[in-house]
């Protein structure tokens, strides 16, 4: 097998992992070729050819030159292998790359997840953070393999047979200029197969370890992705959902529309104390509508109160299960029904009611399951956040989505709005409370809290049921 690699490698800071690569290149029983696409001149040996310069004036536009190369050696080669200079592809990832490409339909392209490894050798798979998440209903078979989708596409690289690559090109998005949508620069590289070309990147769960790359610098650790226990726990819930179709329901669409996803739903949402802070002393049940990892279910369980929660999807759900929450079925539909007869002390609503075209008709679907005297409590991003006004005006947000929640995916929720949703709802009380990050504190505090709507990230309700009159 003939295989050309191509690496993007800015400056000297990644050096040491950059001959990780290529010695790891050299080690394979195939005939490679080496390409490193690089801002500046380097010997890295007589087998290395080092291609200098960025396609445009813009330096991070540098991965894309490995397109047209790839293009010109399009009918010489085998496998064509694109990556970052960090990331680490081995002989056992090109192999099951190889097998499961004959096993899938032309249109689905296999990927890669990357995981960072901690001091005592436990790993955290850095693919998975924020709003990025397992797409149950994407769950598919073939030649006895599982396949399913994972939204965020980035893994710093891409294989491509010579089919898929021939494929790619006649799709026409694949020689494009230099460009950045959904994401930057650099990550748009490695993502335009998937993204432009007409591909459908799936990853094989039921053989995963041979999809899982290492990124050396193991620098997200502490900061950004998930540990192998609850990545785990995820993959088990995957292939448990591939004999229960009925089951891969979502709650609800996550991702908005907007620049790089802005404002999409975090599944792995730290505790959100700002919310806790305005509770009752009392406990009782609580149930969680949109429960993701259950960080902040968490704690409301160690603080005494019972707690159940509708997750976002199944697979999130095992999460949840695992830190002590209930769980419901998936979906609106199955999750009431569920809940029929039962009534809670406080529900919860987390960052939920902005992704949902009738946020009013939840609420008063809610007020049928609370309890004499219950609280409803949760929070909406608050988009009248300088930092989003910002964008809009920088033309990266169009005026159609601030206007127009099928446009954009999500309300431009804010105070006007939460306040209009709980009054058609029928809530006789509501309680309003701005979360202000540490940064933007001390700017809220000189305007003495009159321009709190322009600084704070969050806005916080608590209200009580429509039953419960003006107490």
């Amino acid at each position: 097998m003939k295989i050309l690699v191509a690496i993007a490698n800015h400056g000297t800071k990644n050096a040491a992992y950059l001959q990780r690569l290529l010695q790891a290149y050299r080690s394979l029983p195939f005939e490679v070729r080496l390409v490193v696409l690089s801002d500046l001149p380097k010997d890295l040996g007589p087998d290395v050819e080092v291609v200098v310069g960025a396609p445009t004036r813009d330096p991070w536009s540098l991965p894309f030159g490995h397109k047209a190369i790839f293009a010109e050696q399009a009918d010489r080669y085998d496998l064509f292998i694109y990556s970052e200079d960090d990331t680490l592809i081995n002989q056992r990832n090109i192999e099951a790359f190889q097998r499961v490409s004959e096993v899938l339909p032309e249109d689905r392209l296999a990927g890669f997840m990357r995981y960072e490894v901690e001091p005592g050798g436990k790993r955290t798979f850095s693919t998975v953070h924020s709003h990025f998440h397992w797409v149950p209903s994407s769950l598919e078979a073939y030649g006895g393999l599982v396949f399913a989708s994972f939204t965020n596409e980035h893994s710093a690289c891409y294989l491509l047979l010579r089919r898929h690559l021939q494929q790619a090109i006649r799709s026409g998005g694949f020689l494009v200029p230099p460009h950045s949508e959904r994401y930057d620069l650099l990550v748009t590289a490695a993502t335009d197969p998937y993204t432009q070309c007409g591909f459908k990147k799936v990853v094989c769960v039921s053989e995963l370890e041979d999809f899982v790359l290492h990124h050396l610098p193991n620098q997200y650790l502490g900061r950004m992705g998930l540990d192998e226990e609850d990545f785990s726990r995820q993959v088990s819930a995957l292939l448990n959902l591939n004999s229960r179709p009925g089951e891969r329901e979502e709650l609800f669409t996550t991702q908005t529309n907007l620049y790089q996803s802005l404002g999409s739903r975090n599944y792995y949402e730290p505790c959100r104390q700002d919310i806790l802070q305005h509770l009752p002393g009392r406990t009782g049940r609580v149930l969680s509508i949109g429960c993701g990892w259950a960080a902040t279910e968490k704690e409301l369980l160690d603080r005494g109160y019972q707690v159940a929660g509708i997750p976002l999807d199944a697979v999130i759900g095992a999460c949840a299960r695992a830190r002590g929450i209930e769980t419901t079925p998936p979906g609106f539909e199955a999750a009431l029904q569920s809940l029929v007869g039962e009534t809670f002390d406080l529900i919860l609503i987390s960052e939920v009611l902005q992704f949902l075209p009738d946020p009013a008709g939840l609420l008063a679907q809610c007020a049928s399951l609370l309890a004499p005297g219950g609280l409803l409590t949760g929070s909406v991003a608050n988009f009248d956040y300088l930092g989003i006004w910002r964008l809009v005006l920088e033309g990266k947000i169009p005026w159609e989505c601030v206007r127009s929640f099928d446009r954009a995916g999500v309300h431009f929720s804010n105070r006007r709005k939460v306040v209009r949703w709980f009054k058609a709802a029928g809530y006789p009380r509501l309680r309003l409370f701005w979360t202000l990050e540490e940064r933007n504190r001390s700017r809220a505090k000189v305007a003495g809290g009159l321009l709190n709507r322009l600084f704070a990230s969050h806005l916080v309700f608590q209200a009580a049921g429509p039953g419960s009159g003006g107490r």
